[in-house]
């Protein structure tokens, strides 16, 4: 049997680039003279911008650290032994670029069994031992601290959580068998299973402390200081800790089947890591760590040489890196200041872009639009949200205040943006519209203004080709709602400038969106690809296959939503519109379906009722489609649409619409909410075959978003 150090050591020899986290040990004397205390903080030498992580080598650091506390509690030297973190930073979990290195099953295992077997050191000291969660805590970072006898959280811990289902792993140093045993099975789905399906969502400090994870909960500003103070009082007696009592009979189960049917309606069976999770917690009800420890390992083990670990991994770092370096964006340098925004239009793409560029600029915004009583109502949207904001005490009196006077609306172009830097037209998607409406406000506006237009599939090129100035004219793209959705696709016409593209970049780095550069290609990137895959299952249902065949077809892939729930919140109209504009581009390869057609005349919402609270199909829908017998299966409805896509793709990757795949997959996932266990979707079309039946070759280089070969 190897050793905790010698399996760290040979896990740190696959991870040379590891930022190594130390755990120095200090020592102190607790208030009320309860006694020696030994602290280990965990820091990499880094500020908070670079998070405290847990490669094999940090896990090293920290079993040393535990050598010598383990020591001195067995001498009598210590009364305890707390954990906590440098400033702001608890500690953010596994060192993921190491995972990504890993092509053996059994180096896999030893990830897992050194977590284990250093973190179950805390609870096993001769001394009681404390976390003290002082900043943001995921992971292994949460899990180090399950170890210990007792918690205090900060209640200015902005983040804390328990990813791993999100990524495509379970949380594998203890936290599936540790957590349910603490606050109950219920509370641990919730943390475990609920949030991180629904977008890897955090704890705040209050709520870790409501659910019971930590037994205190302390102010930011003193809060060592008090943790020490209550740990001092525990370890004299002063203090008597009591938590709830888990109920270990049917809300255990109960709580488990919840899981499952979260589960089942976020990832629909397509990732297994939600599942072998809860398969964990379902096990955990007999109260043996061991077992559960070891069913951790083995689960994470084996993820960890799966397909969607290695396609999380690769979203997590499209959207954490790639995000914020966007290929092909001019020096930065080049980006001319913006000190006031124009919109044309005050609809609601309109007042949701204004309300946008207020919050995240705070600059004048004024919108314009063909009567007062449309601008009264986007200026007094505007102020609804703001309102809305101060009532949930995101913002203050003074700061709503500034906010509202610095949006304003007026009928007079001329008046309104005299003075901007930056105009967005956001106006019915029509051509001669926009070229009107630029041409416009090109005579009012100053030399420097930078005209963007919202388009959803317009060449911007044409757009900007009647005007003095059409390297001034960029496409930026925003997808609705514009408040939730990070993606901005920032589109350079044929004769857009280095300067007004720089601008454009600089803009949507303020909006905090992810901006990526896209070619004047008709419909972009992510409007196109889902046109195509909504094609192809109307298509198939104008051919004959039904609608429910149709739909379940593509559950095996975990999409946010069904294909045609999606059209409804789009809009047929819209979508019709989309599949005209690409059909005059690519007649061969996107249809008009007359189906939908008949279904935007009879001014339908979409497909479905909901009169029973479940979608069903709208019979009179059903009355107005025309069906042709060629009826598929489930299996041939899924191949042909990935077919569709994996040559969509293809083809917009020769055309250079985007630099590479991965600039396609951060716009399915930052755009269309495309799941993290897809990658996007090129790695899912890559391990599936689809790519290579296709187009002959993968998308991505082996080992990029897959195991590596050994």
């Amino acid at each position: 049997m190897s050793t905790t150090a010698e399996l760290l050591k040979g896990a740190a020899e696959l991870f040379p680039g590891e930022v190594v986290t130390q755990a120095h040990v200090r020592h102190l004397e607790l208030p009320h003279g309860a006694g020696r205390f030994a602290l280990i903080t965990l820091d990499n030498g880094f500020d908070h911008t670079k998070p405290t992580t847990f490669g094999p080598q940090s896990l090293a650091n920290l079993n040393t650290a535990i050598d010598q506390v383990e020591a001195e509690a067995k001498a009598g030297e210590i009364v305890g032994a707390g954990i906590t973190g440098k400033p702001f930073i608890f500690a953010v979990g596994a060192d993921l670029k190491g995972v990504e290195l890993l092509a053996r099953h059994e180096d896999a295992l030893a990830i897992g069994k050194g977590g284990h077997d250093v973190f179950k050191r805390l609870s096993a000291l001769a001394v009681p031992t404390f976390a003290y969660y002082n900043g943001a805590a995921m992971g292994g970072g949460v899990e180090v601290g399950l170890h210990c006898t007792y918690r205090t959280v900060s209640a200015a811990v902005p983040a804390f959580s328990l990813p791993e289902v999100f990524l495509g792993l379970v949380p594998g140093w203890g936290g599936c068998a540790l957590l349910p045993n603490l606050i109950g099975a219920d509370r641990a789905v919730s943390v475990i299973i609920e949030n991180s399906l629904n977008q890897n969502r955090q704890l705040k400090g209050k709520q870790v402390f409501e659910l019971g994870i930590a037994d205190a909960l302390f102010e930011g500003a003193d809060f060592l200081e008090r943790s020490l103070d209550w740990t001092a009082s525990v370890l004299k007696g002063d203090t008597e800790v009591v938590r709830a009592e888990v109920d270990r009979g049917e809300a255990w189960d109960l709580a488990v089947e919840r899981g499952r049917t979260i589960a089942d309606s976020k990832v629909h069976g397509a990732a297994p890591a939600a599942y072998r999770a809860l398969d964990i917690i379902s096990a955990a009800k007999n109260g043996d760590l061991r077992q559960g420890f070891d069913a951790e390992d083995q689960a994470l083990a084996d993820l960890i040489m799966g397909g969607e670990l290695r396609s999380g991994i690769y979203a997590f770092n499209l959207v954490q890196k790639r995000a914020k370096r966007p290929a092909g964006a001019p020096d930065k340098s080049l980006a001319r200041p913006v000190n006031k925004v124009g919109v044309v239009g005050a609809g609601l793409m309109a007042s949701q872009l204004a309300l946008l560029f207020l919050r995240r600029l705070e600059v004048p915004v004024v919108l314009t639009d063909i009567d007062q009583e449309r601008i009264d109502k986007g200026v007094g949207y505007v102020h609804g949200e703001i309102d809305k904001l101060l009532a949930k005490g995101r913002i203050n009196q003074d700061k709503a205040n500034r906010l509202k006077g610095a949006v304003s609306g007026s009928l007079d172009k001329a008046a309104a943006f005299g003075d901007a830097d930056f105009v967005i037209e956001a106006v019915f998607e029509e051509m001669g519209v926009k070229q009107q409406v630029f041409a416009e406000v090109e005579a009012v506006v100053p030399e420097h203004t930078i005209l963007a237009t919202n388009t959803s599939s317009l060449s911007v090129s044409e757009m900007a080709s009647k005007l003095k100035h059409p390297e001034r004219v960029v496409g930026f793209h925003f997808f609705n709602p514009v408040a939730v959705l990070p993606l901005l696709e920032i589109v350079r016409g044929e004769r857009t400038d280095d300067a007004a593209l720089a601008t454009a970049f600089a803009v949507a780095k303020k909006l905090k969106k992810t901006a990526v550069l896209v070619k004047d290609a008709p419909a972009f990137v992510v409007n196109r690809i889902l046109t195509r895959f909504m094609g192809e299952i109307q298509n198939v249902i104008d051919e004959g296959t039904p609608i429910e065949t149709a739909e379940k077809a593509v559950e095996p892939l975990g999409l946010p939503m069904s294909p045609l729930v999606l059209l409804e919140l789009v809009g047929p109209a819209i979508g019709l519109h989309v599949s005209e504009t690409l059909h005059g581009a690519f007649p061969d390869r996107f249809k008009v379906s007359p189906n939908l057609a008949a279904v935007v005349k009879a001014g339908k919402r979409g497909f479905y009722v909901y009169d029973s609270g479940k979608p069903e199909v709208d019979p009179e829908v059903l009355a107005l489609l025309e069906q042709g017998d060629a009826v598929l299966t489930e299996e041939q409805v899924r191949d042909r649409v990935l077919d569709a896509v994996a040559q969509e793709i293809g083809l917009m990757l020769d055309e250079g619409v985007v630099a590479e795949a991965q600039d396609i997959d951060l716009c399915l996932i930052t755009g269309a909410g495309w799941p993290f266990h897809l990658g996007g979707i090129t790695p899912y079309l890559d391990r599936e075959g689809v790519s290579e039946r296709v187009n002959g070759k993968r998308f991505l280089e082996p080992g990029v978003a897959s195991v590596p070969v050994a």
